[in-house]
């Protein structure tokens, strides 16, 4: 199946000399009611570049940089907290209050300068942070810590439905402020053991009822709740996408049998993208240095949602990128690092064979 009722079929398109182009990442597609020029998507990654919370001149350049040329189909901005317990570091950028609009607005109206669209990412830590940087007592789906914390950290509070409801909110309300900020869309950030990871995965997830950590159901009804409530707030054509940390590779933890079923339980609710990654295992797969690394995991989501699916894992070539695309695994490629240290990589990727040196 193609994820063409978002996109389509790959069309072989024809370059001003006539001649038909096979790079297949320069192939547009929709999100959403938004059109992406290429396949290519730069994502999101903390820059430690903000101060007191707020864009910096610093942060506007580095993303002028990213984007310049428009070679990127989409840049998903690094993760804001959108409420202050949820804070995940020192130098992280905030959604959280409507003073954060001005320097967002500033950042997006950079990014879209150069022909590029832009989502914000938005994330709660969970448990994922401590009083000593937040001020405040740590939540999660349960009184529970996530693996690999360091002995001696706070133990959180296993959250009410007040709390739930309020983080909720929250989510709401940080897409509305980027939505009057000028962005595209807006990314839920459930990976890499944030607080809705903390729900998703068996392994922090001990509740029981309504949010039961038990069954499938329970797991995503935190997610289900902020995708729909976003959706009423910031209306039909606010692009939503949820980064999806789709299997923990750990015992007892999430498994990648569960995950084309996810991806559809988020389709239904209103989620215009999944962006495919790691759970409790991070950015990283044990075991595996292959470009791609989570294919396995998009390939199955692809074949069940008529939604794009985005794969990012250790992916640098623009080869290893190319057959991505040929063998299905996925709609959309996603470049982290690899455009960190090279912002010229995007270009290389588009240019066709002849045009310039490729990577």
């Amino acid at each position: 199946m193609s994820c063409g009722k978002a996109g389509e079929s790959f069309i072989r398109e024809k370059k001003g000399d006539g001649k038909i182009s096979m790079n297949l990442l320069k192939q547009p597609i929709k999100a959403g009611n938004i059109r992406l020029s290429s396949r290519l998507v730069m994502a999101p990654m903390e820059t430690g570049k903000a101060e007191n919370n707020r864009v910096t001149p610093a942060l506007l350049r580095y993303y002028d940089e990213k984007s310049r040329g428009g070679f990127l189909g989409l840049i998903v901005t690094e993760h804001c907290y959108v409420s202050p317990e949820g804070q995940a570091g020192r130098k992280q950028l905030s959604a959280a209050s409507d003073d954060c609009i001005k320097g967002l607005r500033e950042l997006a109206d950079t990014i879209h300068q150069n022909s590029v669209p832009v989502i914000l990412q938005l994330s709660h830590a969970g448990s994922k942070t401590d009083r000593l940087l937040t001020g405040l007592n740590t939540i999660s789906a349960s009184a529970v810590n996530i693996p690999g914390r360091a002995a001696g950290a706070d133990m959180p509070k296993e959250m009410t439905q007040a709390d739930i409801d309020r983080v909720t909110a929250c989510f709401a309300a940080a897409a509305v402020r980027a939505k009057e900020a000028g962005y595209d869309g807006v990314e839920i950030h459930s990976a890499h053991g944030y607080l809705l990871n903390q729900f998703y995965s068996p392994l922090t997830n001990k509740r029981v009822g309504y949010y039961a950590g038990t069954n499938l159901a329970g797991r995503t009804r935190l997610h289900v709740g902020i995708i729909e409530e976003i959706r009423k707030a910031a209306g039909p054509d606010f692009l939503i996408s949820v980064r999806l940390g789709a299997c923990d590779y750990m015992e007892g933890g999430s498994g990648k049998e569960e995950a084309a079923t996810v991806g559809k339980i988020f389709e239904i609710a209103g989620a215009d993208m999944i962006s495919v990654t790691g759970g409790m295992c991070d950015f990283v797969r044990p075991g595996h240095q292959e470009q791609g690394w989570f294919s396995e995991l998009s390939e199955c989501i692809k074949k069940e949602v008529g939604i794009p699916v985005l794969l990012t894992g250790g992916i640098t070539q623009k080869a290893a990128a190319q057959r991505l695309l040929m063998e299905e695994k996925a709609d959309l490629i996603g470049v982290g690092r690899a455009i960190l240290k090279d912002s010229t990589l995007p270009e290389q990727f588009l240019k066709d064979e002849g045009e310039g040196a490729g990577v």
